[in-house]
């Protein structure tokens, strides 16, 4: 069959179904959806190439999100397949499925280790073993859909001009992190406490998106119907932010710039962060201390964290540098083999809202 062109290229039906683990009359209602397109030959049969394989994965790695075909078809059909994002999406799910085991198996034989050792076992740890065990892939399939969600294309829409007045003010998310939302000419800017500001753009009524990141914010109306609050959506987490008043607004930020100017960090900073390098060392981190978007970003990179503990060795010194222009904690900490500068932030609960690491030249 002649007409089938190179094999690599295209296959029939029952290749295609075959090779990907579906049957004919799952692609037969795909293409009545309108989610694929095979080419036809000149006797009618329908063969599916390059395109239509990644458009099949897209859909595949959407259904196991949980996500309905109806739902599919209304975010896919009549946009181009975005494969390089489908596999972003995939990554993140098994990188977080992979982190979670590791971490689990990791307390698994700590406790082993305590039980051999004729240590006593608290109820609680056995508990949180146990539900660690029975644990699904709900949270990793949740935080994979955002991001593939947030990474679509956006396109500008319409909105009445003074809806724009609605949405002005000041936001406060965890950590004490605030953003403001301003005028622009033609439209309006987002700009977080130590950041520049970067114009966004309506896609429709009280929806709002980032050209220059993945990125949107949402705003959120009251039962009066005012703005009360806006929602970042970014890397696959959902950031609440309720409206602050301006003289809040103003206070939190001269508190800032106060802290920042003396140098003047959290109560039981460094104590804070040499357990947080030890848990890190240890890989028995308390997620508990974390806000849950960071626990969960924490989780999902624990191997790479935990790789790069091990290289840098035992902890030497640390050394406090001052607080950044967002209200960070900055440290330089010296280990065996590296030398590092860390920083975090605290949300008003005292949780940490943000940790971040890197290695120094």
């Amino acid at each position: 069959m002649n007409e089938r062109m190179n094999e690599n290229l295209w296959l029939t039906a029952a290749e295609c179904a075959e090779r990907i683990g579906l049957t004919v009359k799952a692609l037969r209602l795909y293409e009545k959806r309108g989610l694929i397109n095979p080419r036809r030959t000149g006797k009618n049969w329908r063969l599916y190439g390059i395109e239509d394989i990644a458009r099949l994965n897209e859909i595949l790695a959407l259904k196991r999100l949980g996500l309905s075909l109806a739902r599919i078809t209304e975010l896919l059909a009549g946009q181009a397949t975005d494969l390089d994002r489908t596999l972003a999406m995939q990554q993140t799910q098994l990188l977080s499925l992979r982190s979670r085991v590791e971490d689990s198996l990791s307390r698994i034989n700590a406790l082993r280790q305590r039980i051999a050792a004729g240590e006593p076992i608290s109820i609680n740890e056995l508990v949180s073993i146990a539900k660690e065990t029975s644990m699904t892939d709900q949270s990793a399939d949740a935080v994979a859909w955002r991001r593939y969600e947030q990474a679509r294309p956006r396109t500008e829409g319409t909105i009445a001009a003074q809806l724009n007045d609605d949405y002005l003010g000041a936001y406060l998310f965890d950590g004490s992190g605030i953003i403001t939302i301003a005028r622009r000419e033609g439209g309006l800017t987002a700009q977080v406490l130590g950041q520049e500001a970067i114009d966004i753009y309506p896609e429709k009524e009280d929806e709002f998106f980032y050209r220059v990141v993945a990125a949107q914010i949402s705003f959120r109306r009251g039962p009066d119907g005012r703005v009360d609050r806006l929602v970042l959506h970014q890397n696959g987490y959902e950031q609440e932010a309720p409206r602050i008043g301006a003289a809040e607004a103003a206070r939190m930020l001269a508190d800032l710039e106060n802290r920042t100017k003396n140098k003047q960090p959290v109560d039981n900073s460094e104590a804070l962060l040499r357990s947080l390098i030890a848990q890190h060392q240890s890989g028995e981190v308390d997620y508990d201390r974390m806000v849950p978007a960071l626990a969960d970003a924490g989780r999902e990179q624990m191997p790479m964290i935990r790789a790069d503990m091990e290289r840098a060795g035992a902890l030497r010194s640390i050394s406090f540098k001052g607080v950044s222009s967002e209200g960070w904690d900055v440290y330089d900490v010296a280990f065996e083999n590296a030398a590092m500068e860390w920083r975090f932030v605290l949300a008003a609960d005292g949780r940490f809202s943000g940790i971040f690491f890197r290695r120094l030249p």
